[in-house]
């Protein structure tokens, strides 16, 4: 086993790539880097990760021999001294102007994560006081308001490290980033609490979405506010507040009330410290943009202006928080006076995700990926509901729609936030469903109805029928499940239609999936999914007193022949088939738009069947859909021990701890070199075909969080664990962000899976329905383990060989123990 040291401090080279997501859920963010830089400025409903304004802290500390000013940064990493990543012309090719690298920082910083708190940690030997920065936003499990505000807390915690007392000042600096290109009416305020200010741009005619603002306050009863830089040409505002800082000084100024808006605005803080006394400076941040120019997949029909168009739905996306609060004061007044409570209440969470004796490798991987839910990848429109892409690109989102075969992955939210889980199983069966119950497995943005002309996702579709009996089973709403159960029901009849006509319990027609092309012919993949949603069906058709007799039956038949037929005596395959199907030849109709049937393409088609498919293929998602069933509580639908057989030949084959001898001809970033990853695909017993689906070559996050929870489930808790600490080591600061797992964008929703982790190791899942705590110990012994109900949270596992549960926050139900 690797002994790294998991959930630790990030310093060295292995601080050059942190950068940790602070934010609101769907309300944008902006991050604080390892080094206690403040990057990646995305307010404006847009991922914005290139967007690294003049933004920082500093400090004057007066000694006998005069004053030592240091920006609150570390070293600047060499990764920016030369990059590609640059807006406009601010790039390092023009000596990165715009940037204030070369303001004296400290010598050495180091970080760590706690999630949702980050903190960095400042040293320099000829400064005589230590700094720590932590950065936090709100994260509560079950109060997703309070989880979606837009806002963060920076607190610095300043350490005398001598005998003699210090004199010293605190100073945050913002040029007026929040301006819109080309304006001229943009302002700096003092804010409502005269202990800051906010950078403001009024609206535009014509362009509402530009309008925006960003609040800086502290409670420090001593602050000073210059609400007007210099102005001047070339890099005067910067060198006027360099000199007030290098001073030891601090400038005071009202607004400008009249001429050219100021450049930007400073707080101050003057401090003396005892000596080897510490003192925290709180600093407030909150942001306000009620409107965007953002929609995606509106079909044509819906686009029309005025009284013409089909669909009441808005345009444009406008957020949640615009909702909530009238303008930046009142969103401000809420984050400054609910403060306290906010951030005890965030601590309440991280004691306890931290406080157990899961193992370290596997909450890190848990937590890391929570920071998913507060970057720029989700997005919370007005009426509350949650709506994600896939994954955020360095300034625009990637690939729309809650895509329901990547969201299938995602295990957090539905644990932490049902009700927002809840409203995409809503946005799945409503807005993206039509009459025959056909989903598009992508909504547009704003929400409203999508069109059908394109294949449904079989993964996504089938995946969509468990998370409605998991959603049943977290709240124990069986109203909620009567509601929705009519569409639940037309969404499989589809399916089975459309992929399985003759009821054999697989899907043999071809069906489109998550690695952005279709199978054909049964597979383990997505017919286990099938298998699933049938389990899942019976059971809720028969909690709304309907028939589940069909669906039981075509279970049996497909269970039967995925045993007999599919099942190598090691693990699952594909069984191509292209003709004598219903549908036409692969090379004949209108193709998919990524599927090009050349004539030398067409040739090996008749050798070898139709493009991009696995055969003999062991492939890693070979048996989801008993993953997935056991993260919804529906048992085995498969063979246990084939399943694990399965499983643990992933394990054997596809986990490769060095790719140096690996041929990827596909995309290589997410794992190359001597790193190690587990490979979607292999054919260990031969078989390979010329061209296998697009992706088999690659590493994904969430398919090896996806596997590794499912091994550690059944048992094989040393091989899963391998695989997430091999998943782990790449992300490890020195060449990725540790938060921020990507697959096609960053913060990529599948790598949520990791919240699996949590279920697969405790082997503890508690039903609302029955009321009823089922704990499945994958050791003896004593163990704890995170648990949140959708009334509560806590800690549960084993004391004493007892069952226990404590209960810290909120309530849960409990009259019985299913202890296996």
């Amino acid at each position: 086993m690797n002994q790294k040291r998991y959930n630790g401090v990030y310093k060295s080279s292995r601080n050059s790539h942190v950068a940790f997501p602070l934010g609101g859920i769907g309300a944008g963010m902006f991050c604080l880097e390892g080094t206690g830089a403040m990057s990646h400025f995305s307010l404006h409903h847009r991922p914005d990760t290139t967007n690294e304004p003049i933004v920082f802290s500093a400090i004057s500390v007066k000694g006998r021999d005069g004053v030592i000013a240091r920006v609150l940064e570390g070293p600047v990493p060499k990764r920016k001294i030369f990059s590609s990543r640059s807006k406009d012309s601010n790039g390092p090719g023009n000596g990165l102007y715009g940037k204030h690298y070369g303001l004296p920082r400290f010598k050495e910083s180091r970080f760590q994560a706690r999630f949702p708190f980050g903190t960095a940690e400042l040293r320099d030997p000829k400064v005589p006081v230590a700094v720590t920065i932590s950065g936090w936003s709100p994260f509560i499990p079950l109060n997703a308001n309070d989880s979606s505000l837009p806002a963060a807390g920076l607190e610095f915690t300043f350490a005398n490290l001598t005998d003699q007392p210090l004199e010293l000042v605190y100073s945050y600096h913002a040029a007026h980033f929040m301006a819109a290109e080309g304006a001229n009416n943009q302002r700096v305020l003092r804010a409502d609490s005269e202990n800051g200010f906010v950078l403001d741009q009024p609206p535009i005619a014509d362009q509402p979405w530009k309008r925006g603002a960003f609040s800086a306050v502290t409670d420090h009863l001593q602050a000073k506010v210059d609400c007007a830089w210099f102005r001047g040409g070339w890099f005067d505002s910067l060198t006027m507040v360099w000199n007030a800082v290098e001073s030891g000084q601090w400038r005071e100024n009202p607004p400008v009330d009249n001429g050219a808006p100021s450049p930007g605005a400073s707080i101050y803080v003057p401090l003396q410290l005892l000596p080897h006394e510490r003192q925290t400076v709180r600093l407030m941040l909150s942001w306000f943009v009620p409107e965007s120019n953002l929609n995606v997949g509106i079909p044509a029909s819906s686009q029309q202006e005025g009284a013409d168009r089909v669909h009441a739905a808005p345009l444009y996306h406008k957020p949640w928080y615009a909702g909530r609060f009238e303008d930046i004061s009142a969103v401000s007044a809420y984050w400054t006076r609910s403060y306290a409570r906010l951030r005890e209440e965030s601590c309440a969470f991280t004691d306890s995700f931290y406080g157990t004796t899961m193992p370290a490798a596997a909450v890190e991987a848990a937590a890391a990926n929570l920071s998913i839910l507060k970057s720029p990848t989700v997005l919370r429109q007005i009426d509350g509901r949650f709506w994600g892409w896939e994954g955020s690109e360095d300034t625009r989102g990637s690939c729309h729609g809650t895509c329901t075969h990547v969201w299938n992955y995602a295990q957090a939210l539905p644990h932490l936030f049902p009700e927002l889980e809840r409203s995409i199983r809503a946005t799945e069966f409503e807005e993206g469903q039509d009459e025959r119950g056909h989903q598009n497995f992508r909504v547009p943005l704003p929400i409203q109805p999508a069109d059908h002309d394109f294949h449904a996702a079989a993964d996504g579709q089938l995946g969509g029928i468990m998370k409605v009996y998991r959603e049943w089973r977290i709240s124990g709403d069986i109203g909620w499940l009567r509601a929705i159960w009519p569409k639940a029901k037309q969404s499989l009849r589809f399916c089975m239609e459309t992929w399985d006509p003759d009821g054999t319990g697989v899907l043999a027609e071809p069906h489109h999936n998550t690695y952005d092309i279709e199978f054909w012919g049964p597979d383990g993949m997505c017919s286990s999914i099938y298998l699933g949603a049938l389990k899942a069906a019976s059971r809720m058709a028969e909690a709304c007193d309907d028939n589940a007799d069909v669906y039981e039956t075509v279970y049996r038949r497909g269970r039967d022949y995925l045993e007999n037929e599919l099942f190598n005596g090691e693990y699952f395959e594909q069984k191509i088939k292209w003709e004598g199907l219903r549908a036409p030849s692969p090379t004949t109709g209108k193709q998919a738009w990524n599927v090009n049937y050349s004539s030398e393409a067409a040739a090996l088609m008749k050798e070898q069947g139709p493009k991009y498919q696995y055969g003999q293929g062991c492939l890693s998602d070979g048996v989801i859909g008993a993953w997935l069933t056991e993260m919804c509580g529906l048992g085995d639908i498969l063979d246990r021990a084939k399943v694990r057989s399965h499983l643990l030949s992933v394990y054997t084959y596809n986990l490769k701890r060095d790719l140096s001898e690996h041929a990827n001809p596909q995309r290589p970033g997410f794992a190359l070199g001597n790193e190690g990853g587990l490979l979607l695909c292999t054919w260990p017993k031969g078989g390979r075909l010329a061209l296998p689906f697009v992706y088999s070559n690659e590493v994904w996050t969430g398919i090896e969080y996806q596997v590794a929870s499912h091994l550690i489930s059944l048992g094989c808790v040393e091989e899963g664990l391998e695989i997430v600490q091999t998943c782990r080591d790449r992300y490890d600061g020195s060449a990725r962000n540790p938060f921020n797992e990507y697959e096609c964008g960053h913060w990529y929703a599948r790598a949520m899976a990791s919240y699996g982790l949590l279920q697969g190791w405790s082997g503890i899942r508690y039903d609302a329905c029955e009321r009823t705590l089922y704990m499945s110990p994958k050791a003896a012994g004593d163990y704890s383990s995170f648990l949140c109900t959708a009334s509560g949270y806590g800690i549960a596992g084993m004391k004493g060989g007892m069952p226990f549960v404590d209960v810290k926050s909120g309530q849960i139900a409990i009259e019985h123990i299913n202890l296996e």
